[in-house]
């Protein structure tokens, strides 16, 4: 039996070694492309639609550390604004925003970014995802579309946003020429996912490693190559403003504080300096 091919460039990958499942508690093999450095999980888990059940949603699930359900019913609360509003101060440094700019959150999970640029009139903005999790969100009035309904909205959209998506996809290059008919000529897509340079030499030790829903992980240049097949220009901007709230919650999110207080308001966030 050979070798799988990147899912990216198609290059003949090289095997890096076995991670068991925290969740599934098997062992998962990790490739990676010698061209352009994508690793990815190879087979992927076949239980990975049952992954995404109610429990993975309350934080029971392959990741203890989300709970998009008190996310949804708490928003106000929840850290995961430091996120919403990260993002929507990053998008704003890149495209002019209004209540007319057509936004698409692919990948929604809950809606809740969907919800928070609605309510602060930031944009005309809707969401697309497919989880158990989106039943409850359209329920309270969040818009998100269904696959069906988003073949309707080919070319509509000014940005199109990935907020820790792309690791969860098979074909990385496909979903990536999605986003691009959904969007204008010369729209945003923006997305974020880990940066697996750093671990390089010890990729299975990296706590980003969830191998029963992370089947890819990028370096950057690898992330630039599945981008330019999709058709888009990559460019990168060092640390926007709204770069500290995405940290800020990522670091709340990863010692297990799930809720806002005074306590971790005191805290002075400040980006760490570049080296």
């Amino acid at each position: 039996m050979g070798k799988p091919l990147c899912r990216i460039c198609g290059t003949e990958s090289l095997e890096i070694g076995t991670k068991a499942g925290d969740h599934a508690r098997i062992p998962f093999t990790l490739f990676r492309c010698p061209e352009c450095r994508f690793a990815f999980v190879d087979p992927p888990w076949s239980g990975t639609c049952q992954a995404y059940s109610e429990e993975y949603y309350m934080g029971r699930g392959v990741d203890p550390s989300v709970d998009y359900l008190f996310e949804l019913e708490a928003p106000q609360k929840t850290v995961r604004f430091y996120e919403w509003k990260g993002v929507t101060d990053m998008i704003g440094c890149l495209a002019p925003l209004d209540r007319k700019t057509r936004w698409l959150d692919y990948g929604c999970g809950n809606g809740g970014l969907v919800r928070h640029l609605r309510r602060y009139g930031v944009a005309d903005a809707v969401g697309f995802d497919s989880g158990w999790i989106a039943g409850h969100s359209r329920q309270l009035g969040i818009p998100l579309l269904t696959e069906s309904e988003l073949s309707d909205h080919s070319g509509e959209f000014d940005v199109v946003t990935m907020i820790e998506v792309i690791e969860h996809v098979l074909d990385p290059v496909a979903i990536l020429r999605h986003a691009r008919r959904l969007l204008k000529p010369n729209g945003l897509l923006y997305l974020t996912t880990g940066n697996a340079k750093p671990y390089r030499d010890r990729l299975l030790r990296w706590r980003y490693v969830l191998p029963e829903i992370h089947v890819g992980y990028f370096e950057p240049c690898s992330l630039e190559a599945a981008l330019t097949r999709a058709g888009f220009r990559p460019e990168y901007r060092v640390r926007p403003r709204g770069y500290t709230g995405v940290i800020r919650f990522k670091i709340l999110k990863s010692v297990g504080i799930r809720k806002r207080s005074l306590l971790e308001r005191a805290v002075p966030w400040k980006a760490p300096p570049l080296k």
